[in-house]
């Protein structure tokens, strides 16, 4: 969605609202395929048709944006290989901090910058955050929520040279991407990514993969781009997604997307 479907302002053109609803009339499986949690898709949830349904953080979870948000299909951290990433990378880039997601929240370590979006998560060292008896302010346990994803955040290593870090010392136990210009890596249960999980919903409906049509811009999305029949990077995308994929399409300020969806319809 961020630099694909989103224009900067994170907000949905008129003419993407329409191009997704004229996808769908025609019978076009529409899913929203994101590093998001489920939270965040409000931006998307008022222009979904058909089934609705979105996954998200990195295929962690899917969710039926008719339904608020409902968790439909749920792929966990195990707390396990999340605290085994945790000590790899303390060891690996001094410095490093952590964020947990889970399925009711974020909750953050003291030197990790809270999202603008979810404050007031429970602050504390990342071992307490992955306890199954971590308790939030009011008093409610969170620990027993199922973790979504592990964030990593180092303040001065290069992004793409901390994702090779990141898989070169714990690979065997997590999954490593990034979605962001900064140091900032999103880790999810081993086999757990975007490509797999909608590699799943489209097995379900019969789809195979040379049916599929994606689009993306950041090494969050290269599995799905090169697991998918047909694949787009936008005008706007990272120097791998541009080298993995063999379509181009404009920019997310120049509706790419919408685009492509009109030429295929046409």
């Amino acid at each position: 969605m961020d630099g694909t479907l989103l224009h900067d302002d994170k907000s949905v053109s008129t003419r993407t609202v329409r191009a997704l609803a004229a996808a769908e009339t025609a019978g076009v499986e529409v899913f929203f395929v994101t590093g998001r949690p489920a939270r965040w898709m409000g931006v998307v949830s008022d222009h979904v048709h058909g089934h609705g349904l979105a996954i998200c953080a990195n295929g962690a979870a899917v969710v039926d944006l008719h339904r608020g948000g409902e968790i439909v299909r749920l792929r966990p951290l195990a707390q396990s290989d999340a605290l085994t990433v945790v000590d790899a990378l303390r060891e690996a880039a001094p410095g490093v901090s952590f964020a947990v997601e889970r399925t009711g929240g974020v909750h953050y370590e003291p030197e990790y910058p809270q999202f603008p979006l979810d404050p007031g998560g429970i602050i504390a060292p990342v071992e307490k955050l992955l306890s199954e008896s971590a308790v939030d302010g009011d008093g409610r346990t969170v620990g027993d929520q199922p973790l979504l994803k592990l964030l990593a955040r180092h303040p001065e290593l290069d992004p793409d040279d901390f994702l090779t870090l990141g898989r070169t010392y714990a690979g065997a136990h997590a999954e490593f991407t990034r979605s962001s210009p900064s140091a900032l890596l999103e880790i999810s249960g081993p086999g757990v990514s975007k490509a797999s999980t909608l590699a799943q919903c489209c097995a379900e409906r019969g789809i195979g993969p040379e049916e599929v049509v994606a689009f993306g811009d950041m090494p969050n999305d290269l599995e799905m781009l090169t697991w998918a029949g047909t694949s787009y990077a936008m005008a706007n995308a990272h120097p791998a997604v541009l080298a993995a994929t063999t379509h181009r399409t404009e920019s997310n300020e120049d509706d790419g997307v919408a685009v492509v969806i009109e030429r295929l319809l046409a």
